[in-house]
């Protein structure tokens, strides 16, 4: 069997990471809402005419929280695969995981406060 070219090895590879992105837009229920609100805060920034620098933050922290909630999923999806009954450490894991979703949304909201409070003002 002959090798794939490099570059349709990469295009192959970007098109099962669309699918995956969609796949987890259209089936997770925390994605969807991560999602309306970056919606509304994108908005936000085009109403308040945030600053290059506030975009590349605001972009930044919605793209982590919304990667790492990815990252969160597929645990979780692995988790259930490998162990479908109750197993506290499973349970662990799948809270470890979530924790790491808490953290970065709670300094995407940390840095969304930054940005727009003073706008508010």
């Amino acid at each position: 069997m002959p090798k794939e070219s490099f570059f349709k090895n990469r295009i192959r590879s970007i098109g099962y990471a669309l699918k995956g992105m969609f796949l987890l837009l259209r089936t997770e229920a925390s994605i969807k809402i991560q999602f309306f609100i970056a919606l509304v805060m994108t908005v936000a920034g085009f109403y308040f005419e945030i600053s290059a620098t506030e975009w590349i933050l605001q972009l930044f922290a919605i793209g982590l929280v919304m990667g790492i909630e990815g990252v969160n999923t597929a645990i979780e999806k692995l988790a259930d695969y490998v162990q479908p009954d109750h197993d506290p450490k499973i349970g662990l894991i799948k809270d470890i995981s979530a924790g790491a979703v808490m953290i970065v949304s709670i300094v995407a909201s940390i840095i969304g406060l930054i940005i727009y409070i003073p706008k508010l003002m």
